[in-house]
């Protein structure tokens, strides 16, 4: 029809993205041009009727002046949207909880957030929907792959004298304006960072956003409208390893260069915000340390030296401390480094009736360990998380401040929130192994990644309160 408003329009296409299982896709919205309006007003007077003219223009003059007057925020100098759009096109965002900037300078420092209990909310989680986030990851989409009971989605973590503020994806993201958030690290910090993607995507369906890197050791998620970018990089043991390659590890002959960093460091430098972790990967007896120039029978070839996990590790965080201590810009970059992310591999943590040899792990596991008191399963050793601890006094005593976000008690508690049978299959099972998976289906469980919905966007709450209560 001729003068109508012209229907919005929406460009999309979706793509598979390598082997984490992303998709690759683009959402526009293209909200349509505000018609201008155009006010028009005739008063007559006549012979008779004085009186109800004079009130009508009474009418008028106060609806006139009135439309100014509501479009105008408390402050008098127009709406926060309105002062954005001033600087760069933004659709509105749908965020009933939104009230400008005001809630971003969150008290974090007098509360413990890593202490308190799990709650059953049903009310308020989950915080999304799995099939609704475009970019979710075929490692963590649990439903996807025949999970049915979702109560593991509507645990809400309740932090002993304070509350775990709400994840908002629009404040979080005027904060990132410009800017990138970078998680470094294992498929953990994958986990969590596909955690971050899906609680931003899902909170703003119509801004354009996109995934590009695939298979590559860099993955960028961008959200165009904010020229705001949160990347993932995979670097398991921070420092150069024969298992830097993102999709082939070598994982039974693992080697590190403990002294050498710069070829990972230069991909993410320039970061606004950085989330480090690295824990699992050097869960193991030894861990051989690559030497150069060493003399070996009269040839010049690399040497290894076999060496203690423990002190491989605490050889690679002084390497990966040395480069944020030259290099980091301490005015401008955010750091944080996440603790260790526990496994549930070992059935009679918690089953007392598992000791006698029916070892389940987290198999057909359906509620949290509720126990008031702390739980650690032995696959957590805190002899690693002393090393960080360590290593971030040593940079806080030459200015560099690195926060450590200890997600490894609360988690401790979620042995029914891993994927366990729920996961695709990356590479084809051998006959062997088929044979095994049927006669015990725990056999094939993953008892390491996280389901999402689900802990990891715990993680991200408390993430998300320290970025916003930074200055």
């Amino acid at each position: 029809m001729a003068g109508s408003t012209p229907p919005r329009k929406w460009r999309s296409a979706a793509g598979a993205v390598g082997d984490a299982g992303l998709e690759e896709a683009w959402l526009v919205a293209e909200a349509p041009a505000k018609a201008k309006a155009k006010w028009r007003v005739t008063v007559s007077f006549g012979r008779r009727g004085h009186f109800n003219s004079f009130v009508l223009l009474l009418l008028v003059l106060f609806v006139v002046l009135a439309v100014p007057i509501t479009t105008r925020n408390d402050d008098g100098n127009g709406s926060h949207e309105q002062r954005e759009a001033a600087t760069a096109t933004v659709p509105p965002l749908a965020d009933a909880g939104d009230d400008g900037e005001q809630g971003d300078d969150l008290v974090v420092g007098e509360c413990d957030m890593s202490s308190g209990r799990w709650v059953y909310d049903d009310a308020a989680y989950p915080l999304y929907k799995e099939s609704a986030c475009e970019f979710m990851s075929d490692q963590s989409a649990c439903g996807k792959f025949g999970r049915t009971d979702l109560k593991y989605q509507q645990w809400r973590w309740q932090p002993h004298g304070c509350d775990l503020p709400r994840f908002n994806a629009v404040k979080l993201l005027r904060r990132l304006r410009n800017k990138r958030l970078a998680f470094v690290g294992d498929s953990l910090n994958r986990n969590q960072w596909i955690s971050m993607v899906c609680l931003i995507d899902t909170a703003t369906p119509t801004l354009h956003k996109s995934m590009a890197g695939g298979n590559t050791s860099l993955v960028t998620f961008k959200i165009h409208e904010y020229n705001a970018s949160v990347d993932f990089y995979w670097s398991p043991l921070l420092v150069e390893s024969n298992s830097d390659d993102p999709v082939h590890h070598r994982v039974d002959d693992r080697v590190v260069r403990a002294g050498s960093i710069a070829r990972h460091s230069r991909r993410w430098a320039d970061a606004d915000v950085l989330v480090f972790n690295s824990y699992l990967w050097w869960r193991r007896p030894t861990i051989n340390v690559l030497r150069f120039g060493a003399a070996a029978e009269g040839a010049h070839r690399a040497a290894y030296e076999v060496t203690g996990s423990l002190l491989a590790f605490e050889m690679a965080l002084r390497t990966w401390s040395e480069w944020l201590e030259h290099h980091v810009d301490r005015a401008r970059a955010k750091l944080f480094f996440m603790s260790t992310s526990p496994t549930h591999l070992h059935s009679d943590e918690w089953d007392p009736s598992a000791s006698g040899g029916g070892n389940h792990q987290c198999y057909n596991e359906t509620e949290p360990i509720l126990a008031e008191e702390a739980h650690r399963g032995r696959d957590t050793d805190p002899a690693f998380a002393r090393a960080v601890e360590a290593e971030v006094s040593r940079l806080a005593g030459r200015g560099v401040a690195v926060r450590v976000l200890d997600v490894t008690r609360l988690s401790e508690h979620r042995k029914d929130a891993h994927p366990s049978v729920h996961r695709r299959q990356w590479t084809p099972l051998t006959e062997a192994e088929m044979e095994a998976r049927a006669r015990d289906p725990s056999s094939g469980a993953d008892c390491v990644h996280w389901c999402l919905p689900g802990v990891p966007d715990v993680w991200n709450q408390m993430l998300y309160a320290h970025i916003m209560s930074s200055s």
